[in-house]
């Protein structure tokens, strides 16, 4: 276990799964009290502790005796904002008997996709950190449409930990880790308490084990570790209801599983689009593009560009891919679809000519792309 890793700690996102924070017809307020005492004992010792927390949504259904999720939208999001405050009032009594102070952020696919937003979420966080204030940070369900979800908290958490540059990501769930099978029906299961290497059986073991009450089930959190992973940041899954689990997994008990990042960090520009952006179109690249961008860091050029699909603006997020439809990566484009149409096989001299001006050589810069093993 990263014993090393979590001494040098010095800010972590922590995830709470709905199954952990919500007990039978209500909050479970015993956790709650838990987890506030050991982040703020974490803080105390020097450590800066962001929290996404689920729980809003189930504490809503609990709260107006239902068992499952309404199918309609506007049933959920009054649901989620039913549990909303009662899940920010259980935080506030609780960090406040530590004489911590809490703040309520929720966010949208669309804070996260533009940049300008992404950048002032960021400086809200360093400002509530700099403050010793708590951000607990939660999708912003009671205005959810499909376009701007993010999907789940554990995706959710993974962005943050991105975000925000964290050494380390810890999603606290109903189960010890990552199994082989689910546990909570085969007796036999194992535990994978450590993976290097995201097979396909990982994704496989992942599949097999859901959620319940939250959106998220084990696969939503292996995606979330191939995120922070691959931008080399580490992660654990391990039962958020341990007793003191955070504080025994910083003096380094071993729980759960441990997700083993790469050796280097990927820059914060290179994380936002590798891991936030959605892609509004692609572009169909040659071979020796492929090999300009993948092996050699240039730039994608209009020269090698064969095909493209979709209908975006200048600076869209557009993913690039073979001629066998392989996904090689994900960049930002200097030329909307309409124009890289005109200019596709051109050298870049010809740009001018082809269009009347050029503002720039390159149809994505290698500054702003990122390659498909950053990509989930």
């Amino acid at each position: 276990m990263p014993k090393q890793r979590l001494i040098n700690a010095r800010r972590v996102v922590v995830k709470l799964g709905s199954n952990v924070i919500t007990a039978k017809n209500s909050l479970n307020l015993e956790l709650i009290e838990s987890i506030s005492s050991q982040i703020s004992h974490l803080m105390d010792n020097g450590v800066e502790v962001i929290l996404v927390s689920s729980g809003a949504m189930a504490a809503g259904l609990r709260k107006m005796g239902m068992d499952r999720r309404p199918d309609e939208i506007p049933k959920r999001q009054a649901i989620s904002a039913i549990g909303q405050s009662g899940l920010m009032n259980a935080y506030e009594k609780s960090f406040g008997q530590f004489s911590k102070k809490v703040a309520q952020i929720l966010l949208t696919a669309e804070d996260l996709n533009n940049r300008k937003r992404y950048l002032n979420a960021r400086n809200t966080l360093h400002t509530l950190i700099k403050w010793k204030v708590v951000p607990i940070i939660n999708e912003n369900d009671t205005i959810m449409v499909e376009e701007i979800k993010l999907g789940d908290n554990d995706n959710l958490a993974a962005m943050i930990t991105l975000l925000m540059d964290a050494d380390f990501l810890f999603i606290l769930t109903d189960i010890e880790g990552l199994y082989n099978k689910d546990p909570r029906q085969h007796s036999d299961a194992k535990l994978i308490p450590r993976v290097t290497r995201f097979k396909k059986e990982i994704e496989d073991f992942a599949s097999d084990i859901p959620g319940t009450l939250g959106t998220g089930g084990m696969l939503s959190k292996i995606q979330a570790a191939q995120k922070v992973t691959s931008a080399g940041i580490p992660m654990i899954v391990a039962r958020g209801n341990i007793p003191s689990v955070l504080l025994h997994l910083f003096n380094g008990k071993e729980y759960g599983t441990y997700f083993v990042p790469k050796k280097e960090k990927m820059p914060s520009r290179k994380c936002w689009i590798a891991h936030t952006l959605a892609p509004k179109g692609s572009l169909v690249i040659d071979d020796g593009a492929v090999r300009a961008v993948r092996q050699n860091g240039k730039s994608l050029l209009a020269i090698g560009i064969l095909a493209v699909e979709g209908d975006f603006e200048e600076g869209a997020a557009v993913s690039f891919k073979t001629v066998a439809n392989e996904i090689v990566g994900i960049g930002l484009v200097n030329y909307r679809s309409f124009d890289i149409n005109l200019i596709k096989g051109l050298k870049t001299s010809q740009i001018e000519g082809c269009l009347g001006d050029k503002h720039y050589d390159e149809v994505i810069h290698r500054d702003n792309l990122a390659l498909n093993d950053s990509l989930v």
